[in-house]
């Protein structure tokens, strides 16, 4: 008789199933696109004063639904039971997570807030939406108002005040940036703008000219990420989003600044979003001359990102961008301020890139979200330096790279406690390499295909993330790499002590070799197809510590990695096909190393719109297998067992401090970063890089609702140094302009 009851109470609540509308608004009452909206109970009694066991006292509670947001900010369930009360979670990237019962209405206003980096929904850790202190993993990110305030040049002026995070600029703005984390090499990052992975394996990443004009958000991952990312994900992953249209009537952006060293900036921007679409296209130009000689650079940014709803449960965002810039390259010639070499005063280098990514997001059954994306990536370099002298050698080459990829990425929220994201990927590779003075050019291409699977867990206390990803390589087989993730709430604590979570995280990673080193060959040069991927072994525990109703956090960090399979380069030790001892060059692998150390961070809120966050970071490393003179080739004594790491200071620290205010905001960061081991790599007469400090300060003024006035200092305390042993940094330098708005809200 109560099944029959419950039957017929579920039989007439469908009857009468509406439609929910869930809004979602930030701290300024803006829409937020984009973000997962969970309706996890319903609840409702035909009478809640009957007696408990009689039909009208009987209640029923539904599986939970789960949407994203449109870009008007609003998520729709169909076929809601009407009752007394729903609860709803939300989890927006950049903001804290949201959860609160509301009386059941056709539309409910969630609005989110701001909340220190720790209690911040990020996506990078798990592919999905997820609080920060749920991943089990170490990550900072940079919203679009701290990219506005701190309006960097590239991204390597915005990463390198993120904890954990070395930068190495060889010399000043384009030049090649380079980024080192927790004892990696500058090959082990990851690097993803808009869902296209623009890393090529085994290659270091520049950071000099990768563009944030229009960027919504950036997050760096630090640790072993390949479960997720597959390839070149040995110590972190920095990921880029475009900002997208969000207004009703179409808003026009633009403006311009200019500063010392000849340096100019003109933006522009056109976005919207109306009905079932939302647009952004956009537009950046960068030029200066730089101190000195031969440092001009200019950087020219175009780009689109469309959405369309096509359904409520269906959406299909489209994403292009194309950058291309040109840098001078005075080479190494300062060493710590001696000026041993005069610079060179011809030479450059010039890159253009183009991506672009179409992503169809299918958000049903209940509970399930399918993504499917489309990607291709174009990278072109070419190196024009036919001057030298005794520490830089002339070279003029060219290297093409194509990426075409598809992927499929399924999401389940089994019970409100669970996760399941799991997905195939597909990858096509192609590179070509070559001297114009010796054609033709080297073509190298492969083909990987990954299948990924990963559950996040929550159950009382304890979060957990586990995963593993297979990887089949045309080239070098079959590699298979897991991670376990775990966190435990120890405490709640008090007022003052607030929540105490243990931290744990084993993992694995792998990186391919560059295509030049297994595939190019030149008279002096001879390729290694036997190559193998480089491989880490990592694990990370800690805690983190909340005060003050966790308005304060403390996060204390120790981790250790094992790199094995490391590539490095050296010259014939015996005559080979006629060649004379020290004539030809190849690359192998023999070396591993270690590295190991700690991150502390303090975040906090001084006030309600005032966050900083300040960081150390101790890193120590070591070669514990040399690669010198194996395999009938001699790398260089800098890598004896024993040595550490070129470039990776054992101190270094970072601060960032924000005030975002509404008629004004203003911005300062700090980098210090301590001596470190480098080399001139001709006489060894340069065996460091001194350490350094750098300190940039920025703000904005709102005139009025459409006119804003900025200004940024970079380095503003004037210190001269090298972060590369060789090529001395730009001095104080400083931009400020103005900010138009016409339409919009």
């Amino acid at each position: 008789m109560r099944v029959l009851c419950a039957s017929l109470l579920l039989f007439s609540a469908s009857a009468f199933a509406a439609d929910l509308k869930v809004k979602v608004i930030d701290p300024q009452s803006a829409a937020v696109a984009g973000a997962q909206v969970s309706v996890v109970a319903f609840e409702f009694s035909m009478s809640p004063g009957a007696a408990p066991g009689t039909y009208e006292g009987m209640s029923y509670r539904s599986p939970a639904k789960t949407a994203t947001t449109s870009s008007e900010g609003v998520a729709t369930f169909t076929d809601v039971y009407p009752g007394s009360d729903v609860e709803i979670k939300v989890t927006a990237p950049g903001f804290a997570l949201a959860t609160d019962s509301f009386r059941l209405k056709d539309q409910i206003t969630v609005q989110l807030h701001l909340a220190v980096a720790s209690e911040t929904v990020v996506v990078s850790a798990t592919r999905t939406p997820t609080p920060a202190e749920q991943t089990g993993s170490s990550i900072s990110t940079l919203e679009s108002g701290q990219l506005e305030l701190m309006q960097p040049v590239a991204a390597d002026d915005a990463v390198r005040f993120l904890t954990g995070a070395v930068v190495n600029s060889y010399g000043q703005d384009g030049s090649l940036s380079s980024l080192f984390v927790r004892g990696g090499e500058s090959t082990y990052n990851k690097v993803i703008v808009d869902g296209v992975y623009i890393t090529e394996p085994g290659l270091t990443f520049d950071f000099g000219t990768l563009p944030l004009g229009q960027a919504d958000r950036l997050e760096f991952l630090r640790g072993a990420q390949s479960t997720l990312y597959g390839s070149d994900a040995m110590t972190s992953v920095v990921q880029v989003w475009t900002r997208t249209g969000s207004t009703p009537t179409p808003e026009l952006r633009f403006g311009a600044d200019g500063g010392n060293f000849s340096t100019a900036n003109g933006c522009a921007s056109l976005s919207g979003a109306r009905g079932r679409y939302d647009y952004n296209f956009f537009g950046d130009q960068f030029n200066t001359d730089g101190s000195g000689i031969n440092n001009a650079f200019s950087d020219s940014l175009a780009g689109a990102n469309v959405g369309a709803a096509l359904s409520s449960k269906t959406s299909l965002r489209v994403r292009v961008r194309h950058s291309n810039s040109h840098t001078g390259l005075p080479g190494a010639w300062d060493f710590n301020g001696a000026e041993l070499v005069p610079p060179l005063s011809i030479g450059d280098a010039q890159t253009n890139t183009l991506l672009g990514s179409t992503e169809l997001t299918i958000a049903e059954p209940s509970g399930w979200q399918h993504r499917f994306t489309a990607s291709d990536y174009v990278y072109r370099y070419f190196d024009n330096s036919p001057d030298g002298n005794t520490y830089n050698f002339a070279s003029v080459y060219n290297y093409d790279i194509n990426h075409v990829a598809g992927e499929y990425q399924g999401d389940y929220s089994e019970r409100s406690w669970t996760h399941s994201t799991f997905g195939y990927r597909i990858e096509n590779e192609s590179a070509y390499f070559g001297y114009p003075a010796f054609p033709p050019p080297t073509h190298g291409q492969r083909l990987n295909q990954d299948a990924y699977l990963q559950q996040q867990l929550i159950w009382k206390r304890l979060s957990v993330v586990a995963g593993g990803r297979f990887v089949h390589s045309s080239e070098f087989g079959n590699i298979g790499v897991p991670r376990v993730a775990l966190t435990l709430l120890a405490r709640h604590g008090n007022e003052t002590f607030s929540e105490t979570r243990l931290r744990f995280s084993y993992a694995t990673a792998y990186m391919d070799p560059d295509f030049t080193e297994t595939f190019a060959g030149l008279p002096y040069y001879l390729p290694h197809p036997g190559l193998l991927p480089e491989r880490t072994r990592a694990f990370e525990a800690g805690f983190q510590q909340n005060f003050l109703a966790s308005r304060w956090v403390l996060n204390a960090i120790y981790f250790n990695n094992l790199f094995h399979d490391q590539i490095e380069y050296g010259t014939n030790t015996v005559t080979y096909q006629g060649n004379p001892p020290g004539t030809l060059g190849q690359f192998f692998n023999v070396q591993k190393s270690f590295a190991q150390g700690a991150e502390v961070e303090l975040q906090g809120k001084i006030r309600p719109r005032l966050l900083v966050t300040a960081a150390y970071t101790y890193t120590s490393t070591e070669y514990l297998l040399s690669p010198y003179c194996a395999e009938d080739a001699c790398g260089t004594p800098l890598y004896e067992t024993g040595n550490p790491l070129l470039r990776r200071p054992k101190h270094s620290a970072t601060t960032l401090v924000n005030y975002p205010g509404k008629k004004w905001a203003a911005n300062l960061g700090g980098s210090f970063v301590g001596r470190r081991p480098d080399s001139d790599f001709v006489d060894d007469l340069v065996n460091h890089a001194a350490g350094y400090v750098r300190a940039d300060i920025g703000g904005w003024y709102a005139i009025n609702s459409r006119v804003t006035a900025y200004a940024n200092v970079y380095n503003v305390l004037d210190r001269r140094y090298n972060e590369v042993a060789g090529y001395p940094a730009l001095p104080v330098n400083f931009r400020a302009g103005f900010r138009f708005r016409i339409g919009g809200e």
